[in-house]
């Protein structure tokens, strides 16, 4: 029964799990994969892509440069960034968003060995998750698996590169007090935490926006076992 619900299960991942075209009209090529070829395509994809995703953020400009992953001043500094703009303080609130999305590229090559491990260490429920899961199931499993540790190894990387940034200082102490009358969410309430979070998030975007190029176009992803396993279903 077990081994009856694993060739389902291998089966769907090569077809539905990516959204790609359903298994039904390709039964007949399907068949000639094995259950090992169908896990290890999936798992190639997500570590493929996750790959990917680090090298393309981790670099200078990769968040900075991308409109879809750039962090964007908190919210309540956000706010008043017109009114300080007017008394002649944009400058020092360009040189906080620089020093944000540059701490951000500095920490996300730290995700690699992690990302990669997740994937590797992915069993046959991880699998029916990103099954069942839509269009965010990626994001999910690489969240789920690795939010809480990366987020320990982003923080002091973090600290580091916007402690040069005296703004970034004087955003603490008054978001802080902001935030002890209730008047500032807790992510943003310290400088170092809010670019953490937002570096996370960018990360599992670009996760998923791999991902999907991927599933889009596996012959020309360049590897010969997606080539073999995905390429299959565009035939």
């Amino acid at each position: 029964m077990q081994r009856r619900q694993f060739n389902t299960l291998s089966l769907c991942l090569t077809s539905g799990a990516l959204g790609l075209a359903p298994f039904q009209a390709y039964a007949l090529t399907l068949a000639d994969l094995s259950n090992t070829q169908a896990s290890q395509g999936l798992k190639a994809a997500l570590e493929k892509g996750a790959v990917a995703a680090v090298k393309s953020l981790g670099q200078t400009d990769g968040f900075l440069g991308n409109d879809k992953v750039r962090i964007p001043l908190p919210g309540y500094l956000q706010d008043a960034a017109k009114l300080l703009r007017g008394l002649g303080q944009g400058a020092k609130l360009d040189e906080l968003i620089t020093a944000m999305n540059r701490a951000a590229e500095a920490a996300v090559p730290l995700a690699r060995d992690m990302l990669v491990g997740a994937v590797k260490g992915m069993n046959v429920q991880d699998a029916k998750n990103i099954l069942a899961g839509g269009e965010t199931s990626v994001t999910q499993f690489f969240a789920d698996k690795t939010k809480l540790p990366l987020g320990q190894k982003f923080l002091p990387v973090v600290t580091q590169a916007t402690a040069k940034v005296d703004l970034a200082a004087k955003y603490n102490q008054i978001a802080g007090k902001a935030a002890g009358m209730g008047l500032v969410k807790g992510d943003q309430a310290n400088i170092e935490q809010y670019v953490t979070v937002k570096a996370l998030e960018g990360l599992y975007f670009m996760i998923g926006e791999e991902e999907k190029k991927i599933r889009q176009d596996p012959v020309g992803s360049g590897s010969a076992l997606l080539k073999k396993v995905f390429g299959a279903l565009k035939s």
